[in-house]
């Protein structure tokens, strides 16, 4: 770790420093000769081909400079290969660093209420739904969503769930980048927001527990959560592909409807199959229930 460019205060050097660490020297037309010291570009090397002075960038990775020009940040953005996401990540950073931070505190989490109207939504849906918080919360789930994973339910945490649940993670033939997709979202969501108790929380616990968190967390790749086509490897089903739709709900902060549907006619009757063991097993459930309430 680097005490110049790491912690909360200084979230465009930690930015900088791990997205130049992977981009290769052959890449942006840098010869290789003998052995390099360093993973991917040196800072010297960044800053010559962005067109700015090497004391310069050394300035904005150590949080000495808070207020480069988008010019500069673009220029830089190129260098590293960053895509249209990551580039607007990068230029919102510098205002986030701008007043320098004491230490304290960390603050406590945004609170979600779920609006009463998408709560009484989700269970009508026809097809596998459930609501995700900008912690990656699972706010609310129909009893399809759950019949896909009993992870989404109210009170879970897909982050939780992904980087160390292995029933989670046998759900996904990739399961890496499965995971390498949902905290680039994550990171996208909570933003420049590092010293929320929440975030504090979360990323503190998936360091100690995963390598795999610690190691995708260092890349500090962003991305919108948002729509995708993938597969899942179900216990009961088996290959099961769909597309996956992530709505940003209105008047919330960061509070996303995420909806599953058939990618082919053969996957919609699995995700029917599905549906019916999940009614089965509520009505076995009510009548066990039932049974037990007579027996009293």
């Amino acid at each position: 770790m680097n005490a110049e460019t790491d912690g909360p205060g200084n979230l465009l050097g930690e930015f900088l420093r791990a997205r130049r660490e992977l981009v290769s020297p052959e890449s942006v037309g840098i010869p290789v000769l003998g052995t390099r010291r360093v993973a991917g570009l040196r800072r010297e090397e960044v800053a010559m081909l962005s067109g700015i002075s090497a004391e310069y960038y050394l300035r904005l990775e150590q949080g000495r400079d808070r207020n480069p020009s988008g010019q500069v940040l673009r220029s830089i953005a190129r260098v590293l290969q960053l895509d249209d996401e990551a580039t607007g990540y990068l230029l919102g950073l510098p205002d986030s660093d701008r007043t320098p931070r004491r230490p304290r505190r960390p603050r406590r989490p945004r609170a979600e209420t779920l609006p009463e109207s998408l709560a009484s939504l989700v269970p009508q849906l026809p097809f596998p739904a459930f609501v995700e918080g900008r912690y990656l919360d699972v706010l609310a789930a129909n009893s399809l969503a759950s019949a896909l994973s009993p992870r989404l339910a109210p009170g879970r945490n897909r982050m939780r769930d992904v980087f160390l649940d292995p029933a989670e993670q046998a759900l996904f033939p990739d399961w890496e980048a499965a995971s390498a997709v949902l905290l680039a979202g994550f990171r996208r969501s909570v933003g420049a927001d590092a010293d929320d108790a929440r975030v504090v929380e979360l990323v503190g616990e998936l360091s100690i527990a995963s390598p795999v968190f610690r190691r995708l967390w260092s890349r500090h790749d962003v991305r919108e959560r948002q729509g995708a086509t993938f597969a899942f490897q179900h216990p009961q089903v088996g290959p099961l592909t769909v597309h996956r739709e992530k709505l940003q709900v209105t008047g919330t902060d960061g509070i996303v409807l995420v909806l599953y549907h058939a990618a082919t006619e053969a996957d919609a009757d699995k995700l029917r199959l599905l549906g019916s063991l999940a009614d089965t097993a509520e009505e076995t459930g009510g009548q066990q229930t039932t049974a037990e309430r007579s027996n009293a």
